[in-house]
């Protein structure tokens, strides 16, 4: 079974990737059970995590599923590679929070510059 459980994610992660070649996977057993390292070509993380995470939460139901099956207790970790990007839409989210705290920052200041021209016996 050690090495049946590692060839299911290979080949299931092999199906949706456009490099396949790239994938690979190191599996360790400790207390909590089996770690299933998988790696990819850094292009096809965003197809391995998918919107939300929902295609890795996916993988991660299938391997629990099969290792239910054969009573054993097994995880997955994915592991991000260097040079990966990240999807788009979190760059995009990034700029705009930066983006609306500089605005925030400018109508504060704005509001303290209104203030200071009013009397302190006025404020009281």
């Amino acid at each position: 079974m050690a090495e049946t459980d590692e060839k299911f994610i290979e080949e299931l992660v092999k199906a949706i990737v456009d490099n396949p070649s790239d994938v690979k996977t190191e599996r360790t057993i400790d207390e909590r059970g089996v770690l299933i390292k998988l790696y990819v070509n850094p292009e096809d993380m965003g197809k391995i995590i998918g919107k939300e995470g929902k295609t890795a939460k996916a993988i991660r139901t299938l391997l629990r599923v099969y290792g239910a099956k054969t009573d054993a207790r097994l995880n997955l970790k994915i592991v991000e590679p260097e040079g990966s990007e990240r999807p788009e839409y979190h760059r995009d989210e990034a700029e705009n929070k930066t983006e609306e705290t500089k605005e925030d920052e400018e109508e504060s200041q704005t509001k303290s510059t209104l203030m200071d021209d009013v009397p302190d016996d006025v404020l009281a």
